[in-house]
């Protein structure tokens, strides 16, 4: 009945009805916005196991995703005065130096990403049970409870201090601090996954700043989104500009790209929007469950 709507796209040789890639992304960006995540790293995996697109264009297609989807839910978090800017730029000086290696790491080491995807799975597969567990600790039930009561009205973030060794500000009445330095190098390493992928770097990086420097999700979300975005920019640049080995396709579909980009963009807007009214233990359940689900397939797949 909607056949006129199926289209075949000539980069990337997908075929499909153009309203699934947009309906996809914003489901997928609605959820994962809220902990600072574009949704990107589960994309990927849709797109090569439902749309059966594999070769290494796929990861610059996903950063166009984020490059498209991203500033909506940017623009909401800073509107709303909660991005902790030293923390997003930490991120993103530290994340798109790695995106650069990740691109090599991609087309000439890892064509086949095969054992890379099962490295990557363990650690996504930790952070996320991280997370899950985090989310029930019972002895930060009445702060947490506390802290969400404050939400509506006391959710801005206000910078104390910003230095080479260490950044605190404050956020829901509270202070909170990270080691600058460390929150570099992650970046960095996280960037180098990234690169490799596609996934700009938010999936991994919001769960570590939550679970191992201990800072509020509802304050790290539109920081991990910035450094994600900003990556992403480069990321695309780096799959369609620089040389790839003969025969392989690394140019990114800019028209696949750009419809899961259109849905993203709402579905980061609004999940930006609703996610000061989610209390945070929800907001971690979702993370967990999304982040331990795209490491068990890449973990499963290894042994097939």
């Amino acid at each position: 009945m909607l056949d006129f709507l199926t289209y075949t796209f000539p980069i990337s040789g997908v075929t499909t009805n153009v309203l699934i890639p947009p309906l996809v992304a914003f489901i997928v960006s609605f959820f994962t916005s809220m902990g600072g995540v574009s949704g990107a790293f589960l994309l990927l995996p849709f797109q090569v196991s439902v749309l059966q697109y594999s070769s290494p264009g796929v990861s610059g297609t996903n950063f166009i995703f984020n490059v498209v989807a991203i500033p909506s839910g940017v623009y909401r978090y800073h509107k709303e005065k909660r991005i902790p800017w030293p923390l997003a730029w930490v991120v993103m000086i530290g994340t798109v130096p790695g995106i650069i290696i990740g691109y090599y790491i991609r087309i000439k080491i890892l064509p086949d990403p095969k054992s890379f995807k099962f490295f990557v799975g363990l650690v996504l597969f930790y952070i996320g049970v991280r997370l899950f567990l985090d989310a029930f600790k019972k002895k930060k039930a009445e702060t947490q409870k506390k802290f969400d009561q404050k939400l509506t009205k006391e959710a801005t973030v206000k910078t104390i201090s910003f230095s080479l060794k260490r950044t605190e500000y404050e956020f829901w009445g509270e202070r909170f601090s990270f080691s600058t330095i460390w929150v570099f190098i992650v970046a960095f390493v996280i960037g180098v996954i990234g690169g490799a992928y596609g996934i700009g770097g938010g999936a991994i990086m919001s769960p570590f700043l939550v679970t191992f420097f201990k800072l509020p999700v509802h304050s790290i979300a539109g920081a991990c989104l910035m450094g994600t975005a900003t990556a992403s920019v480069f990321g695309v640049l780096y799959y369609a500009i620089l040389p790839s080995p003969a025969g392989l396709q690394t140019s990114p579909d800019w028209l696949l790209g750009l419809l899961f980009g259109i849905g993203g963009a709402f579905g980061i807007y609004l999940g930006a929007r609703m996610q000061k009214h989610v209390p945070q233990k929800y907001i971690k359940l979702i993370l967990s469950i999304l982040v331990v689900y795209i490491a068990l397939r890449y973990i499963i797949q290894f042994f097939y």
